[in-house]
């Protein structure tokens, strides 16, 4: 066998090429963000750019270093990305109790107990604080209702009709 088919070292392990995470928008939907949304990940951005990459290239462990950068390299790949493509969405000028991209929604079931979701872009999601993707079922049930109107939306436990309580942006 020529030498050009092996490997130099063999103590040295093959790492397989990581793919490119898909980006979590549908084919031709807009990468809608909320101003503090948009702020937040320019500041990850900046930080894994100019202290964590940095700190992690000076790692002693060459496999643990070049592991670790991969990682960071990738989401630094997904930060730029969502940056570049994003639609920064303010609040509205004046709050007319209509349920629009960034808004708290507090919604009232039947048996009187209240929730509340913060209508956000899709990198800004985040369920331990409700807050939800402008393209998730609950937000899609709730974008362009008025406080006092009710909604229907089928929650895995069944359908159910919710009262929009209150509308409060950022």
């Amino acid at each position: 066998m020529s030498k050009a088919f092996t490997r130099e070292s063999d103590d040295a392990a093959d790492e397989p090429a990581r793919a490119r995470v898909p980006s979590p928008l549908p084919p031709g939907a807009k990468n809608y963000l909320t101003p503090g949304g948009a702020a937040r990940l320019r500041e990850e951005l900046d930080r894994l750019i100019q202290t964590e990459r940095p700190r992690v290239a000076q790692l002693p462990d060459e496999t643990e270093r070049k592991r670790r950068l991969q990682f960071m390299d990738e989401r630094i790949h997904q930060l730029g990305q969502s940056l570049a493509t994003a639609e920064v969405t303010p609040p509205p000028q004046t709050p007319d109790g209509v349920v629009r991209f960034g808004a708290t929604v507090t919604v009232r079931e039947r048996d009187g107990s209240e929730s509340s979701y913060r209508i956000v872009g899709v990198d800004e999601t985040d369920s331990d604080r409700d807050w939800v993707s402008w393209l998730s079922p609950i937000a899609r049930a709730l974008l362009g209702a008025r406080v006092g109107q009710r909604v229907r939306f089928k929650f895995p436990a069944g359908e159910k009709e919710l009262e929009i309580v209150s509308v409060a942006y950022e």
